[in-house]
């Protein structure tokens, strides 16, 4: 050891230029952790370039110097830490330390004094040691044993590469830097001297400071432009030029309590930093830390690549997992026995497919406890009959437990295994706890919700992923492909996983507000819901699609020829190059924005905004419009009808947007226009089968009641109970006229603004959404407040109360956490209080009509109506209902959405009937 050098690392220069350096990189709670990411990079970078070394880690210590007694104004004019960087300095301290690195902070000096002390320690015992290091300050230390490592601009500076570098000597530095000042640190200098005139001034001199002072009348010889005219401001500062070297002068002196042989480095603690890693969501850095592969800090405390220290890994302290294939029916019959006298049991099926419509069952995974795991193999393609259990008795066997109401069930994604079991005949009762959900409604934004990223973030462990077994790409194998060595892990892990992530989880939702009760009254209750209406699907007329299709592409060609007419040339409608090309350089459009690159942006926002003035953006935008609504919709929905129902089955989930409410994918139904003519073509292809109607109940203006509700503005409480209509009432308002003298374009105009405001739009934002100008949009937007104080009240109060708590929450007591709330980015700040104003009604309204759809969902099973769910979008409702029963159903159902909740107002819910979709709104 005595042999390699000495590493001191200047920690708080890296902390500062990474913060500066790197993009910002933050947790999803909205912890910053970009500069952490970036020192502990650059450590390891060390670690790999000086493995025997010993090192230590040096930062500043809270609170004034010894500089601040010599000179009151040093680094006054430094403005204060940035609360984002402010943030990360402790978890980076705990991390330096985690690693076995020897971290410093010593008050009264800076790191730099620290570092210069310990480096001439060194000197003085002939040990060489490398400062690793972005500040030019620490040139002055360099000598024929220390050198500067800078790993940010991998750079080396020996005492010849400084000279190379600054043009003198490291006995030169400081005197450099008394003469030139430093504004950072607001050292003063002499004034009137740059870089350029110090250089000349000390090379000219051959001397520093004293040799310059001692012979002033010389430096005007000197042959470097204004050296004539320089004593006489050196003669002005020279107080000044002595205390700037005074100031610049690194301490080597300072007391420390250790020494150079107490910067050996310790084993690292892999369980600090395994919590530490994963409250930072570093999940590569945790991968490794659970395989052994991050070796960086293992080389330095052994001094070569050392085997993973096993006891120190994220699952110390378990037993290895007890995986039990079950192929014979006395282990199963045990199996049995064991899940009879549960209370609950988690389980999982291994599928072919991940559509429930198409998945065949292929095996099925349980737990009872932690650590113990089974898997029961009954499709596999490559078994032969001994090897596996009757794939029909085994399910018949566990289909009573499945079925059984008083025995609770734990899964991830449990709505997809029940819906498989639910096509084969096995219904699943019984409460149900879904840890995608307990995430879920824990924090929305925190994470994914997927196993993977549950079990790193929540266990500190990496899963084994179906590609890990399966393959990727066209060669994937599907899972009763998979040979039983590796698929039954993989379906023991699973298993084991889930329910320990439920034994974390549910006590968490539990230990936070009403958050169990949303959990247990919305969510939980919602995915048997969910799971028959994807399982009713909703029938689709192909051939009218197929038509529209043949019709888009017809005006998407006339388009097309349009565009070329326009441009004066052919060009690809479809590459932005040739069409900012043509916009921007031949037709000398204004450039309204550019793209990170610098191109001129011909995004949608910037088209539309140019197709109010010119023809070819406006065609382009129709262009693009349409061939989005023939390519998502009209040429994909007729494939994706399934063919063993002949109807289409889309995907809910209800653990992906932040405020609570479903989403679905393939197809989309949340994005299908309604206000297009070509989008209510779309859905007249949603029909209903023969001697039924579709029936479409919306809940009006909800968001605005809830808006009410949670203001208690009465002027609004005041115009929805009386039934008046919302938009012309404030039109009434902000325009000062009679409510029956409204004109069309006011309510228009009222209605962009009730609307625009609640979701926290500018005037700029109004104004240009209205056409007027911002000064115009402005006043109305005063004279909205002004007519409904209330809600001014209520977003003040909203945005003071995220900024406390972090979070907003719903009635019924979601909450919905806002990450950058206290972001020292005023766009993203800004961005995440518009959110806390929208939040609580966007929450309220999802809770709302997951509520009303529980509660229609049992009366449906209760009244032996002839009629089933089979859509929701947005605030809407579709059903399928026969058509005797039309307009009984549509009474009833309306009733039961409009008590789905106890607002301030009346929740108003508008229902109609329709052979198709669009005939139903």
């Amino acid at each position: 050891m005595a042999n390699t050098p000495i590493v001191l690392v200047d920690g708080s220069s890296y902390l500062y230029r990474a913060f500066h350096a790197l993009p910002p990189l933050m947790t999803s709670d909205g912890q910053p952790t970009g500069a952490v990411k970036g020192v502990l990079n650059m450590l390891k970078r060390l670690i790999k370039d000086y493995p025997d070394s010993p090192m230590a880690v040096v930062f500043d210590a809270p609170g004034k110097t010894f500089r601040d007694e010599l000179y009151a104004e040093y680094k006054a004019q430094r403005p204060p830490m940035p609360d984002d960087l402010r943030s990360q300095v402790a978890p980076l301290h705990d991390c330096v330390r985690a690693l076995g690195l020897p971290l410093l902070c010593i008050e009264g000096v800076e790191a730099d004094d620290v570092i210069g002390t310990l480096a001439r320690h060194a000197t003085e015992a002939g040990r060489d040691a490398v400062i690793s290091t972005g500040d030019k300050d620490m040139a002055q230390l360099v000598n024929g044993h220390i050198t500067l490592v800078n790993t940010m601009k991998d750079e080396t500076l020996d005492p010849a590469s400084v000279e190379a570098k600054f043009g003198l000597p490291p006995s030169l530095i400081i005197d450099y830097l008394a003469l030139m000042g430093d504004k950072v640190d607001n050292i003063p200098g002499v004034a009137g001297v740059g870089e350029k005139t110090a250089i000349g001034l000390l090379q000219g001199m051959q001397g520093g400071l004293e040799t310059i002072y001692g012979d002033l009348e010389k430096v005007r010889t000197l042959s470097f432009r204004g050296a004539k005219t320089l004593p006489k401001k050196l003669e002005e500062n020279r107080e000044q030029a002595f205390l700037s070297y005074e100031l610049a002068t690194i301490k080597t002196d300072c007391e420390l309590p250790v020494g150079l042989d107490d910067l050996h480095i310790a084993q690292p603690d892999r369980d600090r930093l395994a919590e530490l890693y994963g409250r930072m969501e570093f999940k590569t850095w945790l991968a490794e830390l659970k395989d052994g592969s991050d070796a960086g800090v293992d080389d330095v405390a052994g001094g070569s690549a050392a085997a993973p220290d096993e006891s120190a890994a994220p699952s110390e302290g378990r037993e290895p997992r007890r995986d039990v294939v079950i192929t014979e029916q006395a282990t199963f019959d045990e199996w049995l026995e064991r899940l009879a006298a549960s209370e609950a049991f988690c389980f999982d099926l291994e599928t072919t497919s991940l559509s429930y419509m198409e998945a065949a069952i292929v095996g099925v995974g349980l737990a009872l406890e932690p650590g113990e795991a089974a898997y029961i193999p009954l499709a596999h393609d490559y078994l032969d009959a001994p090897d596996q259990l009757d794939r029909q008795a085994v399910l018949e066997a566990l289909a009573p437990l499945w079925a059984d109401a008083d025995k609770a069930k734990i899964g991830q994604n449990l709505k997809y295994d029940i819906s498989v079991l639910a096509r084969h005949g096995y219904p699943v009762a019984g409460t149900l706890h879904d840890t995608m959900l307990e995430s879920y409604v824990l924090d929305s934004t925190a994470t994914r919700h997927d196993m993977d990223s549950l079990a790193l973030k929540y266990l500190g462990e990496t899963t084994q992923s179906f590609t890990d077994i399966a393959g990727k790409g066209a060669k994937q194998l599907t899972f009763n492909q998979v040979a039983l060595e590796q698929a039954a892990p993989y379906a023991c892990e699973d298993v084991d996983i889930t329910l320990r992530l439920h034994q974390i989880l549910r006590p968490q939702v539990e230990s936070q507000g009403r958050l169990a009760e949303v959990l247990d009254a919305v969510e939980r209750p919602l995915v048997p819901v969910l799971s028959r209406m994807e399982r009713n699907g909703v029938a689709l007329d192909p051939e009218r699609l197929h038509v529209q299709s043949r019709e888009l592409g017809e005006r998407i060609h006339e388009l097309e020829q349009r565009a070329h007419e326009l441009a004066g040339r052919e060009f690809n409608l479809g590459s932005p190059k040739q069409l900012g090309q043509i916009l921007f350089e031949e037709q000398k459009i204004p450039v309204l924005k550019k793209t990170p690159k610098g191109a001129p942006s011909t995004a949608e926002g910037v088209l539309e905004e140019l197709a109010l003035d010119y023809p070819l953006p406006k065609v382009i935008m129709e262009h693009r419009g349409l061939s989005k609504l023939r390519s998502t919709y009209t040429d994909k929905l007729p494939r994706l009808v399934v063919a063993a129902t002949g109807r289409l089955h889309t995907s809910y989930h209800q653990a992906v947007t932040a405020t609570g409410r479903l989403s679905s994918s393939d197809p989309n139904l949340q994005n299908i226009p309604i206000r297009t003519e070509e989008g209510r073509r779309i859905r007249q292809a949603f029909v209903a089968r023969p001697g039924y109607r579709l029936v479409a109940a919306d809940y009006s203006q909800i968001e605005l009641r809830i808006m009410a509700h949670l203001s208690g503005d009465k002027g609004l409480l005041d115009a929805f109970a009386e039934g008046r209509d919302i938009h012309a009432a404030t039109a009434a308002e902000v325009f000062g006229v009679a409510l029956d003298q409204v004109s069309g374009e006011q309510r228009r105009s009222a209605k962009a603004i009730n609307f625009g405001l609640i979701y926290g739009m500018s005037a700029w934002g109004l104004g240009r959404q209205l056409h007027i100008e911002r000064n115009q949009a402005q006043v109305y937007i005063d004279r909205y407040f002004d007519r409904y104080p209330g809600v001014a009240r209520y977003m003040e109060r909203i945005r003071a109360q995220a900024a406390e708590d972090g979070f907003v929450e719903t009635v019924m007591g979601r909450r919905l956490h806002l990450p950058e709330i206290h972001s020292q980015n005023r766009n993203r700040r800004q961005g995440a209080e518009r959110t806390a104003i929208n939040a609580p009604m966007q929450g309220t309204a999802a809770d709302i009509i997951k509520r009303a759809m529980i509660d229609v969902d049992a009366w449906l099973a209760q009244a032996d109506r002839n009629a089933i769910m089979v859509m929701q979008v947005h605030d809407e409702l579709v059903f399928e209902v026969a058509e005797d029963e039309v307009e009984t159903f549509i009474d009833e159902v309306k009733a039961r959405m409009q008590g789905a909740a106890a607002l301030d107002v009346p929740l108003t819910v508008e229902a109609e009937s329709g052979a198709n979709w669009d005939e139903a709104h």
